[in-house]
């Protein structure tokens, strides 16, 4: 009995879909996580972005603004499967909430605007999703626009992405003649006449030669990729549509290809074929890793693995969290176990227990309550009262701690105040909120003239979340300038730095003596910083993302290591060395910024036998580090982004020079569609206010996004 039951949850488990919308913003996510909703029957009118009746969009900022801010999960169901879509933001500002989404899923869909092809949004989010190791398949939307070419978009795939695009449709007609598309795997025709579904034909005459050789093409791509494909195609010179079909799913779960789609979500074509990709080719919660994490919920805990089994002890991330006027509310993957209504939970990472007050299918903000979640599923929780973002509830028995999701670094700061001295109390309250809801934003004192300053991860971000706290408390916030955040690093090091650290002031005193070498990190690049992911180039860009490894103890931006000979520094005093130096990170001798970008060596050091502790290491750890920046040349660093700039041809000149005056460099050019798109690199602090000063300029036709990519030594 228990295993006819078990067989059965294992195949349902088969027949769930984790999966998100990756983009550029204005690509079309959300308009095609509406078309899918519809499609799948979920809603019974298809929402629109422009006149804010999406399901996703569904926060005010969100409709005002026609983007999307907050990643919204949503349920809905197609051929005999359940699909959880997650449709994330698009703009740079919000990338920390594709970073959390992309944790918890296990496949996704990758959209790109048929005109534009591959934009910088869409690089750094499929860079992310290569970093959780998320499959994708590509959506080439918006082929009903002038100036839409297939192709075109699929080269810029090829060659911005370097993966093998694995083109399986053909276009009907173009632009506005667009009303289908061939499946080359089955060749047949899937037309789109009017509204509703499509009407299924064979491959019209016109385009039975081109179909026959992009079906071709497919068949000597995946050969030249798969052992499978490669026997069918010596065998019978061609490959079966099953067989590509399986080989096609084997090259996306891997990664070593990505099946292209196409259509236009906008007029609805091209969703059903998209959907039955979904099923065909990205992993169920069975076809993925089992997931990792440390065993008793410690840091020396041996480090252990949950496979999606409903019956196995629960295991659950907590991506999200909402603080709503009736709650928290906490979505959760479960990747293990079974959480059940009422239960009590264990928040590892925390120590402390919790309690399941209700279990909620999300539908962006309509829910519907259930009385259990098993592993695979994506839910929301109510009644957990601490565990924040990155939390991992388990059973109290098995303890387990899974890894979090990553948060950047923020870049802009601004001051907030509450314009009324009372209010000064909630002000508080709803800064804490807004943290607890996204681990991006972080809030402190400033420590000279005591104001609170509020970072995050650009301008559009900070006027979001002060625009939250404006309409969600009513409360009147005044905000000061945006302020970018600089680092310091070293480009010049110094060597034999000696310090000793005695005290005595009656009863045990403080001994420690100490030797530092401090130098660049290897591999923190070239000074300009114009390349690379967010953080990954530039002095202290490259030094973050390097790091350092693990023998040298090394974190992001900082590597320490130890070449003390004899035993004259013990290992527990070397550690207390090490921590000392991480302390004085914190501020630089340029302006107080946080160091980066350096790796220290302790070369020698001394102790006494009744003095020396590891308190008075890691103040000399702290004090000869702070003494030995003073002594190397130091280098001011600034965040830097890729401007991606759209204007008329007739505002090309005016608007290269003015990137220029705001000391950026213009990489390149390109002529598309009536327009031209510029593509500079730009010091942050230069961008504050540039929308209006653009829209100036172009009479209101110039757009532009960012793309944050490290930082440079100021100018």
């Amino acid at each position: 009995m228990r295993t006819d039951l078990h067989r059965h949850i294992t195949e349902s488990l088969d027949g769930v879909r984790n999966l998100g919308i990756l983009a550029h913003v204005d690509a079309g996510k959300t308009t095609v996580t509406e078309r899918i909703l519809y499609v799948t029957g979920a809603t019974y009118k298809s929402g629109d972005v422009h006149d804010g009746t999406t399901v996703t969009d569904f926060d005010p900022q969100e409709r005002d603004r026609g983007i999307t801010i907050f990643a919204a999960a949503v349920s809905c169901a197609w051929d005999g499967h359940r699909v959880h879509l997650i449709d994330t933001p698009g703009h740079v500002d919000f990338s920390d909430e594709v970073e959390r989404s992309l944790r918890v899923l296990d496949g996704a869909i990758a959209v790109f605007d048929a005109v534009a092809g591959v934009e910088p949004q869409s690089e750094s989010v499929w860079r992310q999703a290569d970093r959780h190791g998320v499959p994708r398949i590509a959506f080439v939307n918006k082929l009903d626009r002038a100036g839409a070419d297939l192709d075109t978009a699929v080269a810029s795939i090829r060659e911005r992405l370097r993966v093998v695009p694995l083109v399986v449709q053909l276009p009907i007609g173009r632009e506005d003649a667009f009303v289908g598309v061939v499946d080359l795997l089955r060749m047949r025709s899937l037309v789109w006449a009017g509204g509703g579904a499509f009407e299924e034909g064979p491959v019209p005459d016109a385009l039975r030669e081109e179909a026959l050789r992009r079906r071709r093409s497919l068949e000597e791509a995946v050969a030249e990729l798969h052992p499978l494909a490669l026997e069918e195609f010596c065998a019978d010179a061609t490959i079966s549509a099953p067989t590509l079909a399986a080989v096609l799913r084997d090259l996306t779960r891997t990664g070593e290809g990505v099946v292209v789609l196409c259509g236009s979500a906008y007029r609805d074509r091209g969703i059903e074929p998209l959907l039955d990709a979904v099923v065909a080719y990205l992993p169920s919660p069975l076809d993925v890793p089992p997931v990792r994490g440390v065993g008793d919920g410690t840091a020396g805990g041996a480090v252990e693995e949950r496979a999606a089994d409903p019956e196995a002890p629960l295991a659950a991330l907590v991506f999200k969290v909402n603080a709503t006027a009736t709650g928290r509310l906490a979505y959760l993957r479960v990747y293990s176990g079974t959480i059940r209504k009422g239960e009590t939970v264990l928040d590892a990472g925390a120590g402390r227990t919790e309690r399941i007050g209700r279990i909620l299918r999300v539908q962006a903000d309509r829910n519907t309550e259930v009385d259990r979640a098993v592993a695979g599923d994506i839910v929301a929780v109510v009644g957990l009262k601490a565990a924040r973002t990155g939390a991992t509830l388990c059973s109290p028995s098995a303890p387990l701690v899974l890894e979090p999701p990553s948060v950047a670094d923020p870049v802009v700061s601004v001051a907030v105040e509450a314009r009324r001295s009372v209010d000064a109390g909630r002000l508080a309250v709803a800064l804490a909120r807004l943290v607890e809801e996204d681990p991006s934003l972080v809030v402190r004192a400033d420590p000279e003239t005591g104001q609170t300053l509020l970072s995050g991860m650009g301008e559009l971000h900070l006027e979001v979340a002060v625009e939250r706290i404006r309409r969600t408390h009513d409360l009147d916030v005044g905000v000061g300038r945006p302020q970018v955040a600089y680092r310091e690093t070293v480009g010049r090091g110094v060597s034999g730095v000696l310090y000793r650290h005695v005290k005595q002031d009656g009863g045990a005193g403080q001994f420690a003596h100490v030797v530092l070498d401090v130098e660049p990190l290897e591999g923190a690049a070239a000074l300009d910083g114009a390349t690379g992911p967010v953080g990954g180039a530039g002095l202290a860009g490259a030094a973050r993302a390097a790091g350092g490894d693990g023998a040298d103890g090394g974190a992001a931006g900082f590597a320490f290591r130890s070449a003390v000979v004899g035993g004259r520094v013990p290992r527990e005093y070397v550690r207390a060395v090490e921590a000392g130096c991480r302390d004085a990170l914190a501020e630089g001798p340029l302006g107080g910024h946080p160091v980066t970008g350096l790796r220290v060596t302790l070369t020698d050091g001394a102790t006494h036998p009744k003095d020396s502790s590891e308190m008075a290491f890691r103040t000399a750890g702290r004090l000869a580090l702070r003494q030995a920046l003073r002594s190397c040349a130091m280098v001011l660093l600034e965040p830097v982004v890729e401007v991606t700039v759209t204007v008329p041809g007739d505002a090309a000149g005016g608007v290269m020079g003015d990137l220029s005056a705001r000391r950026g460099r213009v990489s390149g050019s390109a002529a598309r569609a009536g327009t031209v798109v510029i593509t500079a690199t730009v010091p942050l602090a230069e961008l504050f206010g540039y929308a209006t000063r653009l829209r100036s300029r172009t009479q209101g036709r110039g757009t532009f996004t960012t793309r944050a990519v490290g930082y440079a030594p100021a100018g």
